[in-house]
Formats: C-alpha cells, sequence, structure tokens
C-alpha cells in the first residue's frame, strides 16, 4: 500500500497557495458532465454538497436521518475556532497552527494542520454571511471565549447550540441547490457497500430506510461525510444513529483505516445513572471558562457541595496545570478526574463524578450574565439531573465523545481507494492524538467549503475510469453481497436483542481501551470481542423484515460492524506501545502521570490494510516530518 501524502513543496505556509495553484481545473461547461455522490449531511457533507452544487457539478447527497438538519452536526454546543484575533490578544494563525499540533501531542500532519489554520479564518466570513447568529459584545462585534489547550480566545459561538446554528447555515445552502436541482436528496437513506470499477471508486449501494429497497447509484467520485465511530463504545456523547458502516465497507474495499485507537474522551459530561442509559450527554467544555472543577480533599467525604468550606476543597486542574487551569486539554483534564476518582474522592452515585462549580463567577458577573452564556446548557442539565446548576454545582465525569481516527486520506483528502474522499471526522483528521475543543465544526468546514471543492475537481480532471452505469456488473455484485448480509442478519433468528451485545461491546471497549490502557487488558479484549462476535452471529435477534421500516434491522448490521471494528481498535492500541494524547498506555507515563511518547518508533501515522475476513490486517506507517515545529514533550503546567 502507497501512503503518499502528496504534501507539496516549498514553505508551511505557502504549501495550500502552491497546491491550489498546480490543481488541475475543469471549466464550468464540463461541471455539468461529472456526478459527485456525497454521503452524510452534517457539517462536512452539507457544506460539501453546497459548495460542489453551486461550482456546477451534478450531486446526489444521500443521509439516513428524517432531513439534512437533524445530522449529528446538531448537537456540537461550544463553538468553532478561528485565527481572527478579534480580542487582541495574540492569536494568529501560526499560534492556532501550534496549539493544534501540540494539542495533538505531535501525531499529526504538519501541513493539514496549517492548511486548517489558513482556512478558518474565512469560515466566520462564510457563516457570517449565511446569517449564523454568532454572539456579539455589547458593541456589535463578534464575540471569542476560551477553550482548552489554548491560552488566548478565539472561539466563536451562538450560545451552546453553535452546531446547530452552523448546520442551519449550511443546510440553507444544500437546499438552495436542491431548489436549482444541482443537488438531489436522499433522506432515509443508508449507504451499505462501497462500489469499485477498475479500482476507482465509481458509486454506492444504498437501502431505502422505509421500504427497504435496495438500490445502486453511480458517479464520477464518492465523498464520505458520514462522522466517528464513538458508539462502538455504547455509551457515548453521540447520538444512537451515529455508527461506521460507510467506513468500514470503504475499509474493506482498499481504504486504509488510520489510528483507529485515538478516541477522544470528553471531561465535560453528565455521569452515568444506570443500566437503563443508551447514551450520554455532553456539556460543553466552554463551561469550563467560568465554572471551576474541584473535589472533596478527603476520601470518601459524602457531605452536600454547599456544605464543604473552601479549605477542604481541591481545584485540582488548578492545583496540577496553573497556567491553563480548567481549561487543560480533554484528555489531561479527563485523566486528572479520573485519578480523583480513582483515589476515592469522587462525588454523586458510585463516586464517579466531579464538581462543576460557578459560584465564583455567579459572584463575579451574577446570575443574568452567566445564564445568558449557558443558559440552554444550564437548561438540559436541569431536564436531565432536576439540579439548578446555579444553585449547587454541576456533576461532571469523562465519556467518549469524538474520534481521531478513520480512514486515511492525503493532502488532497483522498483515501487509498482513488475517487474516493473523506472529509470531516470520517477521516484520520488533522488533530493528532487528541482534538481540540472547538476544532471538529472547524476542520468540517473546512473540508467542506474550501478544501475538497478544489481537490475534488483535480481528480475529476484526470480520472481516466469513467462513470459506469449502474446497470454494471460490479454494482449488481455489490447489490448481491448487501442483500447477503441482510439476509443473513435477519436468518439468525436467536434470542439476544441487538442492544444487549452493542452493550457488551462497549463494557469490553470501555473497560479496557478506554481512558486508560495497557499490554494485558488489550490482549484480553482482543480474545473477548471474537468470541462475542461469533456468539452474535449464532444468537442475535432481528426481528421483522427487510421490506419494511425495520430499525433493528439498521441497529445489527451497524453492530456488526462495531463488533470488527472494536477488534481494530485494540489491535492498534496494542501496536502502539507509547502514550501519547488520548492513547495512554499505564506503562508508558511520568512520574506526574503524564504521556510519555516514543517518538524515536511511533512518530507516525499507522494505516490499517484489510487482508479479507478470515486473515489478520497489515499495519503500515506513514512518517510524520516536522518542519515548523519541533518535538517536545507537551507540558500545560
Amino acid at each position: 500500500m502507497n501512503l503518499d501524502s502528496k504534501i507539496p513543496g516549498g514553505p508551511m505556509a505557502q504549501k495550500w497557495d502552491r497546491r491550489r495553484a498546480e490543481i488541475r481545473l475543469v471549466n464550468p461547461a464540463n461541471k455539468r458532465k461529472f456526478e459527485v455522490i456525497v454521503v452524510g449531511s452534517g457539517l462536512a457533507g452539507a457544506s460539501a454538497a453546497a459548495t460542489l452544487g453551486e461550482l456546477g457539478y451534478r450531486v446526489k447527497c444521500f443521509c439516513f436521518q428524517d432531513s439534512a438538519r437533524r445530522a449529528h452536526s446538531i448537537a456540537a454546543q461550544g463553538g468553532i475556532n478561528a485565527a481572527k484575533n478579534y480580542p487582541n490578544d495574540g492569536d494568529s494563525v501560526q499560534r492556532l497552527f501550534y496549539d493544534t499540533i501540540k494539542g495533538g501531542d505531535f501525531r499529526a500532519r504538519e501541513a493539514n494542520v496549517h492548511r486548517l489554520a489558513e482556512v478558518s479564518v474565512n469560515i466566520i466570513d462564510q457563516c457570517v454571511a449565511q446569517g449564523v447568529p454568532f454572539g456579539r459584545e455589547y458593541g456589535g462585534l463578534l464575540a471569542n471565549r476560551s477553550f482548552g489547550g489554548a491560552q488566548v480566545s478565539r472561539t466563536f459561538y451562538a450560545r451552546g447550540a453553535t452546531g446547530q446554528q452552523l448546520l442551519l447555515g449550511a443546510y440553507q445552502a444544500l437546499s438552495r441547490q436542491v431548489g436549482l436541482g444541482r443537488v438531489q436528496m436522499f433522506a432515509r437513506t443508508e449507504m451499505l457497500e462501497i462500489v469499485v470499477v477498475n479500482g476507482h471508486a465509481k458509486g454506492v449501494v444504498v437501502r431505502d430506510l422505509v421500504t427497504g429497497k435496495i438500490t445502486s447509484h453511480a458517479a464520477d467520485a464518492v465523498v464520505l461525510g458520514t462522522g466517528g465511530y464513538g458508539n462502538a463504545f455504547y455509551l457515548s456523547t453521540n447520538a444512537q444513529g451515529c455508527n461506521a458502516t460507510a467506513v468500514w465497507r470503504a475499509w474493506k474495499k482498499g481504504a486504509a483505516f488510520a489510528n483507529p485507537c485515538f478516541t477522544q474522551i470528553h471531561p465535560t459530561c453528565i455521569p452515568v445513572s444506570g443500566e437503563h442509559q443508551s447514551k450520554l450527554t455532553l456539556m460543553s467544555e466552554s463551561l469550563r471558562n467560568d465554572g471551576r472543577c474541584w473535589a472533596p480533599k478527603a476520601k470518601g467525604d459524602r457531605r452536600p457541595p454547599r456544605e464543604i468550606p473552601e479549605a477542604e476543597r481541591d481545584y485540582y486542574l488548578e492545583r496540577m496545570y496553573p497556567s491553563y487551569g480548567n481549561l487543560a486539554p480533554r484528555d489531561i483534564a479527563s485523566r486528572a478526574a479520573k485519578r480523583i476518582c480513582d483515589e476515592g474522592r469522587g462525588v454523586g452515585p458510585g463516586g464517579r463524578g466531579v464538581y462543576l462549580d460557578f459560584s465564583d463567577a455567579l459572584a463575579r458577573l451574577g446570575e443574568a450574565t452567566v445564564r445568558e452564556r449557558y443558559g440552554n446548557l444550564f437548561d438540559m442539565y436541569h431536564e436531565i439531573t432536576a439540579e439548578d446548576a446555579c444553585e449547587t454545582p454541576m456533576r461532571i465525569y469523562p465519556a467518549i465523545h469524538y474520534v481521531m481516527g478513520g480512514l486515511w486520506v492525503d493532502y488532497d483528502l483522498m483515501s487509498t481507494l482513488p475517487g474516493l474522499f473523506v472529509i470531516g471526522e470520517a477521516n484520520f483528521s488533522d488533530h493528532g492524538a487528541n482534538r481540540l475543543g472547538a476544532s471538529a465544526l472547524m476542520q468540517g468546514l473546512a473540508d467542506g467549503y474550501f478544501i475538497l471543492p478544489y481537490t475534488v475537481g483535480d481528480y475529476l480532471a484526470t480520472a481516466k475510469v469513467k462513470r459506469p452505469s449502474a446497470d454494471a456488473a460490479e454494482f449488481k455484485q455489490a447489490e448481491e453481497e448487501v442483500h447477503a448480509r441482510v439476509k443473513r442478519l435477519l436468518g439468525v433468528n436467536g434470542k439476544r436483542t441487538v442492544s444487549e451485545f452493542h452493550r457488551r461491546l462497549g463494557k469490553i471497549l470501555w473497560e479496557n481501551c478506554g481512558m486508560a490502557r495497557n499490554a494485558a487488558g488489550l490482549r484480553k479484549a482482543l480474545q473477548e470481542i471474537p468470541a462475542l462476535r461469533e456468539e452474535f452471529w449464532k444468537d442475535v435477534k432481528a426481528p421483522g423484515k427487510n421490506e419494511e421500516l425495520n430499525q433493528a434491522l439498521e441497529c445489527a448490521g451497524r453492530v456488526a460492524d462495531f463488533l470488527e471494528l472494536g477488534e481494530l481498535i485494540c489491535r492498534d492500541a496494542l501496536a502502539r506501545d507509547e502514550s501519547c494524547g488520548c492513547h495512554f498506555r499505564e506503562e508508558h507515563q511520568m512520574e506526574d502521570g503524564e504521556c510519555r511518547r516514543d517518538d524515536a518508533n511511533f512518530a507516525h501515522v499507522a494505516a490499517w490494510e484489510f487482508q479479507g475476513e478470515d486473515r489478520p490486517p497489515v499495519r503500515h506507517a506513514e512518517p510524520l516530518v516536522y518542519e515548523e515545529t519541533h518535538l517536545a514533550t507537551r507540558s500545560y503546567k
């Protein structure tokens, strides 16, 4: 497998300009001759489909939700980063670039990250022009707030619903192209197979989730913007519908899977309350601007928080990381909370929680100002816990949130399968081993609005494999594979529900490949997951039939993929014998509990190649070369 990143030469700040100058163009009249399939309608998918339609390409956009507006990007809360330096506090493209490289623990590709920082300044202008109601200062200027891993305020926000507002902006751009006939929208439709013709991705096989009808669609290029795979862990902040099926089908057709073990733990989530839960709820990282994390100093202190005097509280992030305090990066803040609870100083049921306290902000700013900033987040917390965060501190605990792993892509965002482009969280991204807060929305919109529209044109201008007919033999074979998979799922007719298997997989992954990992636990998981998968195919019950709305069947297919992906996640975690970012191997830590990287052996992207159903995958490496930054021990103290 050739992992050619296709990074342009020249100085870092000029690479993207140079690449755009070299890109081969498709003239406007010819763009109408090309068809592009976009799978996913979140920020990455919707912005890509809208922009490609605006350029003149014919686009088909697929989503499994009942509307593109219900893509999971809607759940993003706190904000979007951009190096516009409105507060005049020292920010710059170079500083955003370095913060992102450092935040990812020096496991990201420099050229991609620098381009992301460059493009960030354009995203805000684009979204303001679309009418996104960003927060503003008293004088009308756009407001900024801080997020973890940065000492400047560069995060633009729309209270606690930034993802929703950005998605509505992208959705209206998409809807305009649908109205003009340039984009054809397919809602309630799930992609179940990638079709490869002469070594190039040339279409997809999809299932209508209402009728069960399975159809093929041909195109000149395919774009996946299908989000991450955090739901493999069962309990996560992701919506229940989020899945890995699209990227997993692509992996089995030749697209390398990069860094699957890089899974982010978010430190600010509502703790687990019982076995009845099927997901967890995120409380935005932005709350740590004004909220202070603390736990009792004494083990087993079960007094109500207001009865614990100041002298008996441990503001542990401020103590451990004085330079960043409560805005330490997510992986560091998560591990700190875990250590507190492991010491027996956790709060709430089971002792799995710490406090996020707004008392100081309420006294300093007043309740009206605090509620203006975070009101909808406080409302959400109250609805779930029946507690008022202005009266008693929030209880929070880390949870699975985002994945930095995904399909490997080069500088042009194309996978190792020619003609298959991957954007947003679905690719292995620009975040290394840990994503800084407010960078997911930045990456999704950068890929969709400002990067992919250039690079997909370069591929189309030179593609030697023309668009086939959807009746071609390759499509018929792919449809047969989908029918066989569906028939197999429905034919097991066992006694256990899909959710039971999913919950058991999630427990294995969380306990052995969650916030802390070690070789023994990973080897144990690599024995338990195949056994669970074998049991799944013998005893799962997916009632109903294909020719109808059948959510049990949908879930069964997705969990079947998670049972395979979970094994790859653990393989990758075991092979990466170091600690970095969110990948914390207990064997490799400093005396103070921080990550100990092994740059001599692991300063690379791990890319896994599928070899067949009964053969282990092959691990390849793309070396990471640092031209602008220097490898250093990451410190936020």
